[in-house]
């Protein structure tokens, strides 16, 4: 599913138009990313929960040359289900 046919299906089933239900989405996307730059996290009870991870650097192999490369550390971000989502699975 991709972020058109996620749009689709909310406005579907939340009596939305799509405009409405894209605003939503960016709305709750925007939310998600400034709680996780902060070094927060985000719990949705029953769905998961976003987190930030970090990465230690660490060395890697250039798949097309071989050579040793270095790869800086960074932060990722993390997602968890939730039970209740995994038992849907």
């Amino acid at each position: 599913m991709n972020k058109a046919e996620l749009i689709a299906h909310i406005a579907d089933h939340a009596e939305l138009t799509k405009t409405s239900a894209n605003a939503a989405l960016d709305a709750f996307i925007d939310a998600v990313t400034k709680s996780l730059k902060k070094g927060g996290k985000v719990t949705l009870v029953g769905f998961g929960t976003f987190s930030v991870s970090k990465r230690a650097a660490r060395t890697g192999r250039n798949p097309k040359t071989g050579a040793t490369i270095k790869i800086k550390a960074k932060k990722v971000a993390k997602f968890k289900a939730g039970k209740e989502l995994s038992g849907k699975l």
